[in-house]
């Protein structure tokens, strides 16, 4: 594919512009896969872009190559075709490599299954257009070209894409509340995100749903309207609420014995990539987020509670 430069500036703003994907993502794919610029092959995302240059790139597809971990897990697939596979992500899973990652990865088992994927997001993360904490579960797309990851990368920017996330809290919320405040970095344990005043722009939205049968514990729905790390656990962690078993944020109880953060992608809606089809797609609980409800709640509520409309029509459409 090629396009003509109609102003003057670095590959990466240019392309990113053209292309309307994050500067982050053309970054990578400058660097890994490259690009020609009136014909030379051009590595570098600073390299100076001229008016009525022609820049040529190529989509290619993602290398098979063996991990250096065993791939001994299957992951539940929700919905394919040849554009996306959107999967139910078990808990404990990595989503995509990295350096202080010693297991198989999300990835790992996406390249085992020969399942062809998109290359923007680099070496390590080939398809992963989103993802979702090592501890937490539920609905994830990949896709298989990188037109497809253009597009759905576009509706994460535009939130034409985004989940409905269930969680259990240690402590019920007052009523139904939009948390906005900055999320950064942690300055005493880098580890952990905290509000911070120097911190990005975050945005949550929490909604009540069902009360324990002691009244100690809330079920809740979480929206999200940005996508910083660890973002529901932070917002919850600032009106002193914890997810059940997230003991980096501040769940206490000892005589619960979760092991795993009480927190699922239930739902997620988006348009396909090709046909712009609206999709919503559900995530089924897993077993441990289930006995965990079925401990504390009553089971005949929970049915009745976790519907899609009852999920989807508890936000106010207007944030």
């Amino acid at each position: 594919m090629t396009f003509t430069c109609k102003d003057n500036g670095r590959a990466d703003k240019i392309m990113s512009q053209e292309l309307e994907l994050s500067r982050s993502q053309i970054e990578k794919f400058i660097k890994n896969i490259g690009i020609k610029v009136n014909g030379k092959n051009i590595n570098k995302s600073s390299h100076k872009l001229f008016i009525d240059d022609e820049v040529t790139y190529e989509f290619v597809l993602a290398k098979e190559e063996e991990s250096e971990y065993e791939v001994d897990f299957d992951v539940d697939i929700l919905f394919e075709d040849e554009d996306m596979l959107i999967v139910n992500k078990p808990p404990f899973l990595t989503v995509h490599g990295a350096p202080s990652v010693k297991e198989a990865t999300l990835v790992d088992w996406l390249k085992k299954k020969d399942i062809s994927l998109s290359t923007i997001s680099g070496e390590q993360r080939h398809g992963i257009v989103h993802r979702i904490d090592k501890e937490s579960s539920g609905a994830l797309v990949i896709a298989k070209n990188n037109e497809a990851h253009i597009n759905l990368s576009r509706q994460l920017e535009d939130k034409s894409m985004g989940r409905y996330y269930l969680s259990i809290i240690d402590l019920p919320l007052k009523e139904d509340i939009v948390v906005e405040k900055p999320i950064g970095r942690n300055p005493k344990n880098r580890i952990m995100m905290s509000v911070t005043p120097n911190g990005k722009f975050a945005k949550s939205y929490f909604s009540k749903i069902l009360l324990s049968n002691n009244e100690k514990f809330e079920l809740i729905a979480a929206k999200l309207y940005t996508g910083r790390t660890h973002q529901i656990r932070v917002h919850l962690n600032s009106l002193s609420r914890h997810i059940l078993g997230d003991s980096l944020y501040g769940f206490k109880s000892q005589s619960a014995k979760i092991n795993r953060v009480m927190l699922h992608a239930y739902i997620l809606y988006l348009k396909h990539p090709k046909s712009g089809e609206m999709m919503l797609v559900k995530a089924p609980l897993f077993d441990d987020f289930k006995q965990v409800l079925h401990k504390y709640f009553d089971k005949d509520k929970i049915n009745e509670n976790i519907t899609n409309n009852r999920i989807i029509d508890s936000f106010d459409s207007s944030f």
